[in-house]
């Protein structure tokens, strides 16, 4: 049954995204960016709905209260990352617009990648490590100026429930550089979307959005090691079944050293 579910997912997904990027690669000379935006997380709503409907995933939000109130309040959202489901489910959720960083490449895929290229998001060529990270500052103080959330996946790629990969400071920097507080998010996709797997199962996914964390006066290394320990212990509150060794594992991370 979770097969033919995800096949039928897959088949909405592809069936309502070649008509949508359509629309908006046809609407982008002649609307304003913050409302092309909200038409492409239109059909980020679809396809998280979809989920919803077909595959019986359902998100559980707590910690709504822990955003940034202000319209032009900045704000850095480092994000664990288990699957795509909440690169999917991030936009529709979050009260202002948001940013990606993400690597250039994905703007070649067909039709989602061709309306990504019309929004203003970050992407970078991984290749130029240096210049890349300029251009990640440069855009990001830009865009959080205009009240944009930059969002980003400090373990740079999807990681295997249970599993923690290496927290990269990039995000910490930027957030640094441009005096923006970082909001640390657990989420427990890969119960329901694990990692590379095409079947998917139905399940509640949690959402945990953590305090606010001030970066001023902080130095990147520090600030990522308190974000790494916020998101690694309540991923282990949330989803305690996949880490049998994690309190081990938690012990070796400490927030605050430098």
């Amino acid at each position: 049954m979770n097969l033919i579910r995800s096949i039928l997912h897959m088949l909405w997904m592809v069936l309502t995204v070649i008509p949508w990027a359509t629309a908006v690669l046809i609407a982008a000379p002649f609307i304003s960016g913050a409302r092309l935006y909200w038409m492409c997380v239109g059909w980020l709503d679809v396809a998280v709905k979809g989920g919803h409907w077909i595959l019986g995933i359902r998100n559980r939000v707590t910690g709504f209260e822990n955003l940034p109130l202000g319209q032009k309040d900045p704000a850095v959202l480092l994000v664990k990352h288990q699957s795509t489901w909440e690169t999917f489910c991030m936009p529709p959720l979050m009260p202002h617009p948001l940013a990606y960083v993400f690597k250039r490449e994905l703007l070649s895929v067909p039709f989602f990648g061709w309306a990504m290229a019309r929004l203003d998001m970050i992407h970078i060529d991984r290749g130029r490590r240096i210049e890349s990270f300029a251009k990640v500052v440069q855009q990001g103080r830009r865009l959080l100026g205009q009240g944009v959330w930059v969002i980003m996946f400090p373990e740079g790629t999807r990681i295997p429930r249970g599993e923690k990969g290496k927290y990269r400071s990039s995000g910490t920097r930027l957030a640094i550089e441009c005096g923006a507080p970082v909001i640390p998010i657990a989420v427990t996709s890969a119960k329901c979307w694990p990692r590379k797997a095409f079947v998917k199962r139905p399940g509640i996914v949690d959402i945990s959005i953590g305090p606010a964390i001030p970066s001023v006066g902080r130095k990147p290394d520090e600030l990522m090691r308190e974000v790494e320990a916020w998101i690694e212990a309540e991923m282990l509150r949330l989803d305690s079944e996949a880490y049998p060794t994690g309190q081990a594992r938690l012990s070796q991370i400490k927030p605050g050293a430098d």
